[in-house]
């Protein structure tokens, strides 16, 4: 089952929940909206590789919206937005630890031979693929850097 047939047919059960289920059926609802928009766009279903491309998207708009409504002192929106994470978080493959990640980015600038941080942008090309979904290109990125500052220094 597609991650998109996987989205509609939790909708339909969010929505036989009534009460219940509002939240997931809202965020879901939203991330479908994403989803056709994209179809849209492309003039085409859009691959599963691409809707985790959406769902992390949308797990990252709200993680960065977070520290704002923290900051204003609004703790239901933040407790709601904590949930809608959750719930996106429930589609995405299990996240990389930093661990991992610095494995991999160790293995690609090994692949590549990578000698310094201006090879950062061969290193992101190629990492980025490998972690679609798992991690944030944020979090790969402090991680190449540091690593690549390292052995220049």
């Amino acid at each position: 089952m597609s991650l998109s047939d996987r989205l509609f047919q939790d909708m339909k059960a969010a929505m036989k929940e009534k009460k219940a289920g509002r939240t997931k059926l809202d965020v879901i609802r939203l991330a479908r909206s994403a989803i056709q928009n994209k179809e849209i766009e492309l003039g085409r279903k859009p691959s599963d590789e691409e809707v985790l491309d959406i769902l992390a998207r949308e797990v990252r708009m709200r993680k960065e919206s977070l520290p704002a409504y923290e900051k204003s002192g609004r703790g239901e929106l933040v407790a709601k937005l904590k949930e809608e994470i959750a719930i996106l978080m429930g589609y995405l493959p299990e996240q990389l630890s930093e661990a991992d990640i610095e494995k991999l980015v160790r293995e690609v600038i090994a692949q590549i031979g990578a000698s310094g941080p201006r090879d950062l942008g061969r290193v992101m090309k190629e990492t980025i693929p490998k972690v679609r979904g798992r991690a944030e290109g944020k979090t790969v990125n402090q991680v190449a850097r540091r690593l690549l500052d390292e052995i220049q220094t």
